[in-house]
């Protein structure tokens, strides 16, 4: 009977609970009604909820994920809004250098690796992931001087590489921090791009190269910065800018490119100490002031262009130079005197010229000499120390007009240009004055000059020429 009265009462228990769940389902719903018109009623209030969301939000979601704003409604659950798309699988992340400035670098070597049209040595094939410093080849890291806990890109050496590139535009002006840029050997097209903002660049090496145009005058921006320009074995032509010569360079590389303007008179304001012109088709005269050059300059390269006129007196006061080469040109005159105060010279070079006349004693008697080169010329005759140096074979006077020494011109050629109007020989205080003095009355030489190669020993030979080793082309 007992069991019979319980189970009319469950069952009307079971009938209830529905209803004792949505009421209170309906009460939970006013609450929260309640607090929201309460929390956008009181700004305090919404903040505090707010803030109590995104801290739950970065606790639950392993940190970091920012709350929505307050006038953004958060996406209700499942309405197919899609989460912001992660980066293309294997593209790389600022994350993933060691400075910010390796990735700003590592987008520029990629995007002119793409422009690269030939890479015979496969040189390219290193320049992939986020280590530049030590996997790119050609690539070299240091610490800026403005922040020495950075990192970047301080030097570019392509030497040899044989890479083909239309330009170096977009990469070159593009590094920022570089300070040495060297591409000697490539197949680069173009010209030099604007690097006016490169503030620590002061090495530039685009040699033997396929560049062409007028001068670079993008290179005249660091005219305060850049110690060494080498621009040699390129298709730069027409003139030489006059302030190009105001270079602040240590060493200036021009030769083997098809400049056929004068030179300008601004190369007295040079203060490279290693300069070559070679190779080119400049014209006009050597310009007398590059006596002013006599405190830096120590090698210099005429040869093999069209200069023309006499041969300066002021080359004597060159007093620092060990090398000074007008070979293959259209030089005229006598050898002004003033050469013998060439001291320090090594390397003579005046073949191939229209010289005619005596060679001075005196500068036969220079005390350094290892090769003094008159050969296709019109001389005469030599002074007695000069037959010293003709058989100890530092003196080359081959084809000239030298009576009783073989291998001379024939005389027909020598009566035919003597026939010929000389202007030069009529200065005479030019080419009669030894402005340094190397003879005093008495016969004796001044000490203050090395001593003739009869009363010394001869000097060692010293390094290889820069400036002639500028002269070969390595192959790419």
């Amino acid at each position: 009977m007992c069991t019979q009265a319980k189970i009319p009462i469950l069952l009307l228990l079971l009938l209830l609970l529905p209803l004792f769940c949505l009421s209170a389902a309906d009460s939970a719903s006013a609450n929260n009604e309640a607090i929201e018109a309460r929390s956008i009623s009181n700004p305090a209030a919404r903040e505090a909820l707010e803030v109590g969301i995104g801290i739950g939000i970065g606790i639950g979601g392993g940190g970091g994920a920012e709350a929505p704003s307050p006038s953004e409604s958060p996406p209700a659950a499942g309405c197919g809004c899609a989460a912001p798309a992660p980066p293309p699988r294997g593209e790389l992340q600022p994350s993933d250098f060691a400075d910010m400035k390796l990735y700003l670098a590592y987008n520029v070597i990629q995007r002119f690796k793409k422009s690269i049209t030939c890479d015979p040595n496969g040189v390219t094939a290193s320049w992939n992931g986020a280590d530049i410093c030590n996997q790119y080849k050609g690539f070299y890291c240091s610490n800026p001087p403005d922040n020495q806990t950075a990192i970047t890109i301080a030097s570019v050496d392509f030497n040899g590489f044989g890479l083909c590139a239309p330009t170096t535009s977009g990469f070159l002006d593009q590094l920022p921090d570089l300070a040495i840029f060297h591409a000697n050997s490539n197949n680069f097209t173009g010209t030099v791009p604007d690097i006016s903002k490169l503030r620590y660049l002061y090495e530039l090496d685009v040699s033997n190269n396929r560049m062409s145009g007028p001068y670079p005058t993008t290179t005249l921006a660091l005219a305060q910065q850049l110690l060494f320009l080498d621009l040699r074995y390129n298709f730069f032509s027409g003139a030489v800018p006059a302030s190009v010569f105001g270079l602040d360079v240590e060493v200036l590389f021009l030769n083997n490119n098809n400049f056929n303007q004068p030179l300008p008179a601004t190369i007295g304001r040079s203060t490279a100490a290693y300069l070559t012109l070679a190779n080119n088709g400049f014209t006009g005269a050597i310009p007398p002031t590059i006596k002013n050059t006599s405190d830096t300059l120590i090698e210099v390269l005429f040869l093999n262009n069209r200069l023309s006129g006499c041969l300066p007196y002021e080359i004597g006061f060159l007093g620092k130079a060990t090398v000074f080469d007008v070979g293959y040109n259209l030089l005229t005159g006598p050898i002004p005197l003033s050469f013998g105060c060439l001291g320090n010279v090594e390397q003579l070079n005046l073949a191939g010229n229209l010289l005619y006349g005596h060679v001075p004693d005196v500068v036969c008697q220079l005390g350094n000499l290892a090769n003094l080169s008159l050969s296709d010329n019109y001389f005469t005759s030599l002074g007695p120390s000069c037959w010293k140096l003709l058989k100890s074979g530092v003196l080359d006077v081959r084809k000239n007009c030298i009576p009783g020494l073989p291998m001379q011109r024939p005389p027909w050629q020598c009566a035919y240009f003597a026939s010929k109007p000389k202007f030069c020989s009529y200065v005479p205080t030019l080419y009669h004055d030894v402005p340094c003095k190397s003879c005093s009355k008495n016969g004796r030489f001044d000490q203050r000059l090395p001593p003739p190669p009869w009363t010394a020993n001869r000097k060692e030979r010293a390094a290889p020429s820069p400036t002639y080793t500028a002269l070969h082309r390595q192959n790419p």
